[in-house]
C-alpha cells in the first residue's frame, strides 16, 4: 500500500479524531488501523428534475480502502481545524469537480465498520445534500472515481440487496437508517 494518497494529500494527513475522549489531531491511516472514532462528512446529490435519482460514484482502484466499491456522490473527513461544510465543499470539487454546488446540512449518522485492509471507520458523519441536473457535466478526477451513475433508490436498494460486496458499508448503512429517502426532501431552490 502507498503511503501517499491522491489530490487530498497523504495517510498522515492529520485529521480529528478522539483518543481518551478528547477530540485531537491525528494521522489518518493511523486513526483508521486504531478504528478511532473521529468526524466525517458524505455529500449525496440528487437530481433536480423530480426523478429521485442520487448520484452514485464507484471509487477508484487506487483508493486505500474499498477500492472499486460504489459509494454515495463523496465522502472525506475534514482536515484538523476545518469546518465539516468547508470539508465537503472542497472534496466535491477534488473528487467531483463541481464548484459552487449549494449543500445543505440535513444531518447526522455514527457508525463503525470494517472497510478491509485490517482498517475500521468509525465516523461521527455530518450528512450533506445537494442538487443537480443529470444533464450536467460532472468532471470527476479518476485519481478517485472510476465512474458515476445516477440511480433511483428503490434500484440502488435493489442493487445493494443482489450484491451487497459491490458497495461500501456506510452507503448500505445510510439507505438502511433512510438517508436516501430524507435526501430527497426537496431543494432549498424547489422549496421556494
Amino acid at each position: 500500500m502507498s503511503d501517499t494518497l491522491h489530490i487530498d494529500g497523504g495517510l498522515d494527513d492529520l485529521i480529528p479524531a478522539y483518543l481518551d475522549g478528547v477530540l485531537q489531531p491525528l494521522g489518518k491511516l493511523d486513526v483508521h488501523r486504531r478504528g478511532l472514532r473521529h468526524p466525517a462528512i458524505s455529500v449525496f446529490i440528487m437530481a433536480d428534475d423530480g426523478s429521485g435519482r442520487t448520484l452514485i460514484q464507484r471509487r477508484a482502484a487506487g483508493k486505500y480502502h474499498t477500492p472499486k466499491m460504489w459509494a454515495n456522490a463523496c465522502c472525506t473527513h475534514p482536515h484538523w481545524g476545518e469546518d465539516a461544510h468547508s470539508a465537503a465543499t472542497r472534496r466535491v470539487g477534488q473528487e467531483l469537480g463541481l464548484t459552487g454546488l449549494p449543500l445543505t446540512l440535513a444531518g447526522g449518522q455514527e457508525y463503525r465498520a470494517d472497510v478491509g485492509s485490517a482498517l475500521t471507520e468509525h465516523e461521527v458523519v455530518d450528512i450533506f445534500v445537494g442538487h443537480l441536473s443529470p444533464a450536467a457535466p460532472v468532471p470527476f478526477n479518476p485519481a478517485e472515481v472510476m465512474a458515476l451513475e445516477w440511480v433511483t433508490l428503490p434500484d440502488l436498494a435493489a442493487r445493494i440487496a443482489a450484491n451487497p460486496q459491490d458497495y461500501t458499508p456506510w452507503l448500505q448503512i445510510y439507505l438502511a437508517k433512510g438517508w436516501g429517502e430524507i435526501a430527497l426532501r426537496p431543494s432549498p431552490q424547489s422549496a421556494a
